[in-house]
């Protein structure tokens, strides 16, 4: 790359910072960056599933149509053979946090 094309170039870039500065979109080339922090939750173990799944007063079966998995799935957690993904432990996590998002998720009839 030449000497004249690099000159140009920041030339260039500093034209557009100060037009972006001065708040003229229209000549400047921005790039968003943004950076994702997830949440941190714990694993949910078997008695952890159940206790929640009592104080919302839901069947297994209520619990799984709330979080979108299988009667079964939920039933393997609470009974310790298997661990629920980091996914639905995300939403056992909300749901946690929120009672609320049980009746927004499901219609109690």
């Amino acid at each position: 790359m030449s000497e004249n094309k690099i000159y140009n170039g920041i030339m260039q870039g500093l034209q557009e910072a100060i037009a972006y500065n001065k708040g003229d979109l229209t000549t400047a080339h921005t790039r968003v960056h943004s950076v994702v922090k997830p949440i941190t939750v714990n694993v949910y173990n078997p008695t952890d599933v159940m206790r929640m799944r009592k104080k919302l007063n839901l069947s297994q079966r209520g619990l799984a149509i709330t979080i979108g998995v299988s009667p079964r799935t939920v039933e393997s957690w609470e009974a310790g053979k298997s661990t629920p993904s980091g996914v639905a432990t995300k939403l056992l996590h909300l749901i946690d946090s929120d009672n609320s998002l049980v009746d927004r998720l499901i219609l109690r009839g």
